[in-house]
């Protein structure tokens, strides 16, 4: 990144502080949940391969508030304007000869096994367990994060309380749940979804699930999920990667509610409402929400 860039100053994280190893990777990052899980597997790695000068990574944390991930230097990295990405310098495009760009949460979970996970401890060398990996990856791309991202958006973010659409999207993530819940009662899963060992499968969902709470949903109905999340968490190097960008605190009810408020606000959700039209029935008699400019960020 050149030192004219808009972007925030890279930073080391707490692992490499006193490292005197140039970064080889670089972590474009947010606190929500898509961006934890490129933090925790980096540090999972550091942890499994201590003296892989590779692996040693820095960040760089990504502000919604000044749409930094919609900057032409972040654009030039995901063109989607989506965090995570991850720039690798260890390797070079064959196109263009420039470090590797890599985006997509999940994408970048693969990307770092494939390339320095040599003794596949967060993944497998077996076809069958490998694809058994790749299924759960994609249910949570394709499940949890948007169910749970609308449970989000409707329950803490939305200009208009509808009781419908929070009910919908908190329902749909509870049944998702009870997907995982059902897996991890089993005894073969051993309290992981693959293979009997946490692999790249639990990091792609868990930051998510963790956050159940922040979604309104009640973890109560599914005791091995809640038992899967507090062993997840209680691992080091899961610890240090909830940490990156920065570590968040416990909040109270009303802490929880101006959070809300300031990331409502820095979204733009509701910024730009469309004057007398707030919300309105469609043809089918449901109601929509008329805002402008929802698209400008993500997280």
């Amino acid at each position: 990144m050149s030192s004219s860039s808009s972007l925030q100053p890279a930073e080391r994280p707490e692992s490499f502080s006193s490292s005197d190893l140039k970064p080889k990777l670089h972590l474009y990052t947010a606190g929500t949940p898509n961006g934890y899980k490129p933090s925790i597997l980096l540090e999972e790695l550091h942890a499994a391969y201590p003296d892989s000068k590779e692996l040693v990574y820095d960040f760089i944390p990504i502000r919604f508030s000044e749409t930094d991930q919609k900057k032409p230097e972040f654009l030039s990295i995901n063109p989607n304007g989506r965090i995570p990405a991850l720039v690798d310098d260890n390797v070079q495009n064959p196109i263009n000869g420039q470090s590797h760009n890599v985006w997509e949460s999940a994408s970048i979970l693969l990307w770092l096994t494939e390339r320095y996970d040599e003794e596949n401890k967060f993944t497998f060398d077996d076809p069958i367990l490998r694809s058994d990996i790749l299924s759960w990856i994609f249910f949570a791309h394709g499940g949890v994060g948007p169910m749970q991202g609308q449970a989000n958006h409707f329950f803490r973010y939305a200009p208009e309380k509808i009781p419908y659409g929070i009910k919908r999207y908190q329902e749909e993530t509870a049944r998702l749940y009870s997907v995982l819940e059902d897996r991890l009662k089993d005894p073969e899963s051993k309290g992981y979804l693959v293979g009997g060992k946490f692999t790249i499968a639990d990091i792609n969902v868990f930051p998510w699930v963790r956050s159940y709470a922040w979604a309104g949903v009640d973890i109560t109905p599914f005791p091995n999920v809640k038992k899967w999340i507090d062993t997840i968490e209680a691992r080091p190097a899961v610890y240090k990667g909830l940490g990156v960008p920065a570590r968040g605190k416990k909040l109270t009810k009303e802490e929880e509610e101006e959070k809300a408020r300031e990331s409502a606000k820095a979204f733009n959700f509701g910024s730009k409402l469309v004057p007398g039209r707030e919300s309105e029935k469609n043809g089918n008699g449901k109601r929509n929400i008329c805002i402008e400019g929802r698209d400008k960020n993500s997280m």
